[in-house]
């Protein structure tokens, strides 16, 4: 039997590379996808800064729980809730390795040079491994280099983006479309069953389980063929 094409799907994944959600709705999303050979996905990374006030040298963990948490108490309950469904979805989340919360622009800005030679998929997921498993600071440069060799790249080529500062001003421009378009929180899914999900698409947030992802990739996939 000759199998049916498989329908095209473009998904933007707007996300923080320091949020925990992220990091477990996007390996949600990996679920589904794997559950559904009949669907090919590009997943397209859109940038949404958190923290867009923390400075280059982030913030100490303990006075940034206090602010977004009002202390470590509350904190403590959401990791623990974070921990238990993380691994669920093979994630080891270890917050007390966690020092500072660093800026993600450098990192957001790795994805999008990385995403130019087809690799921001993995990328992603060496990224999200290295600060919430691993504890390291993913605004170092030295780390981030490390994790784009594993990706794929030279060293000295990923040294040198970094370096340069590009693409920095394109992240925080995509940041400022997120919440343009009405995007509060992250993670957030985009889907379209046209080849672009610029203008438009069917959207959800959260972390949501796989069989919601699929249900919603089966809206956008129905939509494009009746058009």
């Amino acid at each position: 039997m000759i199998s049916p094409p498989a329908g095209q799907l473009d998904i933007e994944v707007v996300f923080d590379l320091v949020c925990p959600w992220c990091f477990l709705g996007i390996r949600r999303l990996r679920r589904a996808l794997a559950r559904r050979s009949d669907i090919r996905a590009e997943l397209r990374w859109r940038p949404f800064l958190l923290n867009p006030d923390i400075g280059g040298s982030g913030m100490q963990r303990h006075d940034y729980m206090m602010r977004k948490f009002g202390g470590e108490e509350r904190a403590r309950r959401l990791h623990g809730t974070l921990t238990e469904l993380g691994l669920a979805e093979g994630i080891t989340f270890r917050f007390d390795l966690q020092r500072r919360v660093p800026p993600s622009v450098d990192a957001h800005r790795l994805v999008r040079f990385a995403a130019q030679q087809g690799s921001a998929d993995t990328l992603v997921d060496l990224i999200f491994t290295a600060y919430f498993s691993e504890g390291h600071d993913i605004a170092d440069p030295s780390v981030l280099t490390r994790l784009a060799v594993l990706a794929g790249f030279e060293r000295e080529a990923a040294w040198r983006f970094l370096a340069s500062g590009v693409e920095a001003e394109a992240v925080h421009a995509e940041n400022l479309r997120a919440h343009r378009l009405g995007i509060n929180g992250v993670p957030c899914f985009v889907m379209s069953g046209k080849h672009g999900a610029q203008g438009g698409g069917h959207a959800i947030a959260g972390a949501q389980e796989p069989e919601v992802l699929e249900r919603l990739m089966d809206v956008a996939l129905a939509e494009s063929a009746e058009d």
